[in-house]
């Protein structure tokens, strides 16, 4: 059965981008090829994904899911109705302003794989409405003091069971499942 996972790579104060929404802070880190072997293994289980639309409802260079390596079903989250949209070998449906719908329809489309969340918007949203099975983050070393909160604005408590913690080089991961 298809599980729900918030994944993100975030600083240690938390944020998933700067004020301007730049993840440069993000590349640069020492690598070990345990951290390799860890996020193949996680890009594996994906067969759809959940995310947030830009404002102009389209696929630009540089916003693709994963850099555009999964070739899994995109469904963007907008408030304006959009006719899907292929780019590369992967179909963006847009879903107006219904998270449960996107989610429910992503996880028919991973089949046995997993859905993964991207955006603070999006896995807040669903963290409200119970719709996440996991969280799994990878922490590198850098406070950015600002930006973009991952989880800022949450409306309620959630608990959390830790499933896994592993660090190679530069980067902490942590797998965390949600505690009903």
């Amino acid at each position: 059965m298809s599980k729900v996972f918030i994944h993100a790579t975030v600083t240690l104060d938390g944020f998933m981008a700067d004020a301007q929404g730049g993840v440069d802070w993000m590349f640069g880190f020492p690598s070990a090829d345990q951290d390799s072997a860890l996020m193949t293994t996680l890009w594996d289980r994906i067969g759809a994904i959940v995310g947030g639309a830009n404002k102009t409802r389209t696929i630009e260079e540089g916003e693709l899911p994963y850099g555009g390596m999964l070739k899994v079903p995109v469904y963007l989250m907008t408030h304006t109705a959009q006719e899907p949209v292929s780019e590369d070998g992967v179909r963006y449906t847009f879903v107006v302003d219904d998270i449960e719908q996107a989610v429910n329809a992503a996880k028919a489309d991973a089949g046995e794989k997993d859905v993964s969340l991207l955006g603070g918007s999006i896995s807040r949203q669903c963290l409200e409405r119970g719709l996440v099975d996991e969280i799994q983050l990878h922490v590198v070393p850098v406070l950015l003091g600002h930006g973009i909160s991952l989880f800022g604005g949450l409306g309620k408590r959630i608990n959390l069971e830790r499933m896994d913690t592993a660090a190679f080089a530069a980067e902490t991961h942590l797998r965390y499942r949600v505690v009903a």
